[in-house]
């Protein structure tokens, strides 16, 4: 993909991201996608619709604001020839968040090439990804492991 689609995706991307009704009832903002897509930075406010019981961040809307985010950042550096999913996640509660949190995802060079070696011959690969939810001080809130499935599609496996 060109740089300048692969900039148009990222704005996008945020664009639509930041509209989608889930994250806005969740107070979910999309801070910035890089115009590359190989970093994100996403915040979640602590308002009165999105606290818990205990007046802190809701734990469903910890895991949401980082749930997509890997899968969406590695389908356009990949290309139209993979299939990106997210298979499975969990999540460790460290600290209460009580004010703002944020998370950032960085996709390197090393695990570009790292899927693409694993799904060359055209086996799956499971990937495992970890996102730290930090909030306005640094402080560790939460550490979600995420593990994605990669595979070439059909069509762009080669044939033995």
């Amino acid at each position: 993909m060109s740089d300048a689609k692969l900039a148009r995706r990222a704005r996008l991307l945020r664009l639509g991201l930041n509209l989608y009704p889930p994250y806005l009832g969740a107070g979910i903002s999309v801070q910035q996608i890089s115009p590359d897509c190989r970093q994100a930075r996403v915040k979640m406010a602590l308002r009165w619709y999105n606290r818990n019981a205990v007046g802190t961040q809701f734990g469903g809307s910890l895991y949401s604001m980082v749930d997509p985010f890997y899968m969406l950042l590695l389908m356009p550096l990949l290309g139209d020839d993979y299939l990106v999913w997210d298979k499975a996640a969990s999540i460790d509660f460290i600290a209460p968040g009580k004010g703002p949190v944020y998370a950032d995802f960085v996709i390197d060079d090393k695990l570009l090439a790292d899927i693409r070696a694993h799904t060359a011959a055209g086996e799956k690969y499971l990937p495992q990804l970890h996102i730290e939810v930090r909030d306005g001080e640094g402080t560790l809130v939460a550490r979600v492991h995420k593990t994605l499935y990669v595979r070439l599609k059909p069509r762009a496996r080669q044939v033995a």
